[in-house]
């Protein structure tokens, strides 16, 4: 999946800047979904770019460096659990989208998202079913939004250890729901993910839970 496909179509078609945009980051219990954007350049490839959960770690790294380097533009934005409780997973995801296609440093003219998503843009879009292992540009920001997401986490691995977010990058593994369960929540909690298991301990402050 290096072939550009989608993107030299909508060139075809007049469009000069073909953005592609996902999501990492809605299941977990705790910390932000982030969400990237990613203008490829129609003359060069990329070798390996796929949905980001089916690449290892280390070629994931490897791979984020490279869009770096090669993309025309990309931008990186997260919306955290606080606005997530309030406003529901959703429509935090589709703001985040929209933020990181307002932050690219190039104005894009067309817009490509993953799965089945309607953005409040005034750009023209589509939405593309399993277009992070379709599209180049779309796979490009699934892989920088998660080795993105994934060292924030491991970020707040280091202030808040009881949780093993360095290994799950918040998600309800049974480690995590364990921790929750016997020490309460810490501050980047999603409230609105955890009431199945969480007694109402922690005030969302502690960085020692």
């Amino acid at each position: 999946m290096d072939e550009l496909t989608y993107e030299r179509e909508y060139s075809e078609r007049g469009y000069t800047a073909v953005a592609g945009v996902d999501e990492v980051g809605r299941g977990p219990l705790a910390g932000p979904v982030v969400c990237a954007a990613v203008i490829l350049p129609l003359d060069k490839k990329i070798e390996g770019i796929d949905d980001s959960k089916k690449l290892s770690s280390k070629k994931r790294e490897a791979l984020a460096e490279q869009i770096k380097e090669v993309a025309r533009a990309y931008s990186i934005a997260e919306v955290n659990e606080r606005v997530i409780d309030e406003i529901n997973i959703l429509q935090a995801t589709r703001l985040c989208m929209k933020r990181a296609i307002e932050s690219l440093p190039i104005v894009p003219d067309f817009v490509l998202t993953d799965g089945n998503m309607t953005l409040d843009i005034s750009l023209p879009q589509k939405s593309i079913v399993k277009g992070d292992a379709l599209v180049a540009s779309i796979g490009a920001a699934s892989i920088l939004a998660k080795v993105y997401r994934d060292h924030l986490m491991e970020k707040y691995a280091e202030t808040f250890p009881a949780y093993g977010f360095d290994r799950n990058a918040g998600y309800g593994t049974a480690e995590h729901i364990k921790a929750i369960r016997e020490v309460g929540i810490c501050e980047i909690h999603r409230k609105t993910f955890i009431k199945k298991f969480w007694d109402g301990r922690g005030n969302g402050t502690s960085a020692n839970t």
